[in-house]
């Protein structure tokens, strides 16, 4: 439930601040007219990443056993995919992110009335999706469906609300640092959804090495008792893994742990040297 909370609350303060973006730069632009037109695209976009989570979570159903394997498997690792690409890239963007949305979003108001409308669309629903099929694909390796959506809602209900306090200047909160901790939280949560992937495509016949595990950790952690319930729902903790499954881990967290601490190495060397450091959210939110 921790984890799935953590990734709405992450993705939700995303999407947030790219609508309080647009909406602080229209009023600032004096273009309040055709901000309907904005909240059409963003409504558009939460339907549009509702759909994406219904399909995923009903669309299986009446399928073989190994196509359902096939699908959660493929899937997983897609998301894995997905939101690996988002975390190094909003720790690369974040500080022109406000820069570059303004830009779009002056290209949309030059050209036909509908540009705002797609601008919108994609900017959230990119987010949308993202989280959608990285919260199903973690529902879905830690089995724990009912608790793990509760978090998930809960979690997008909370960056509702901070992002409208930060956008009305209420909060100010220091984003790098907001996005580099909760980064390294996704990092270890989508190893665990990775190695969960790839026991699927074995259990499809996809991949092989499905058969004795390379160690049996049930005894000592029992995934029944509420230890394991805990690091199951907030790690995917596998008392079981094969010998594949342990290979993939292990270097997904590795590789993409050394990345992003060499990343956030990196982006703050320019801070120390004088160049102007990333402000805390304030009333017009900034990454």
């Amino acid at each position: 439930m921790l984890a799935n909370y953590l990734i709405g609350l992450r993705e939700g303060v995303e999407a947030g601040l790219v609508v309080g973006i647009l909406v602080a730069y229209l009023r600032k632009v004096g273009r309040t007219d055709v901000l309907p037109r904005l909240w059409v695209g963003v409504a558009i976009a939460v339907a549009v990443s509702l759909g994406v989570g219904a399909i995923l979570t009903w669309g299986p159903y009446g399928l073989t056993f190994q196509a359902q394997e096939a699908i959660g498997g493929g899937f997983s690792i897609i998301a894995v995919g997905l939101v690996t690409w988002m975390i190094f890239w909003m720790a690369r963007h974040a500080r022109n992110l406000k820069h570059e949305l303004q830009d779009r979003l002056d290209a949309a108001l030059a050209g036909a009335g509908i540009g705002v409308v797609v601008l919108g669309t994609v900017s959230v629903g990119r987010e949308g999706i993202e989280t959608a099929l990285f919260i199903w694909a973690s529902v879905n390796s830690s089995g724990q469906a009912l608790l793990g959506t509760i978090g998930a809602a809960l979690g997008v209900l909370t960056a509702i609300v901070v992002s409208y306090l930060i956008y009305r200047g209420f909060v100010h909160i220091n984003l790098a640092r907001f996005f580099t901790w909760t980064g390294v939280f996704l990092v270890i949560v989508a190893a665990g959804v990775l190695s969960y992937g790839i026991g699927d495509l074995q259990e499809a016949g996809i991949l092989p090495g499905l058969g004795r595990p390379v160690y049996d950790l049930s005894n000592v952690i029992p995934p029944s008792s509420w230890y394991g319930t805990l690091l199951q729902a907030l790690f995917n903790y596998d008392a079981e893994p094969t010998m594949l499954q342990l290979v993939a881990w292990i270097a997904y967290l590795v590789v993409a742990m050394a990345l992003l601490v060499r990343q956030v190495v990196t982006r703050r060397r320019p801070d120390r040297a004088g160049s102007p450091h990333v402000p805390s959210a304030h009333a017009e939110p900034s990454a």
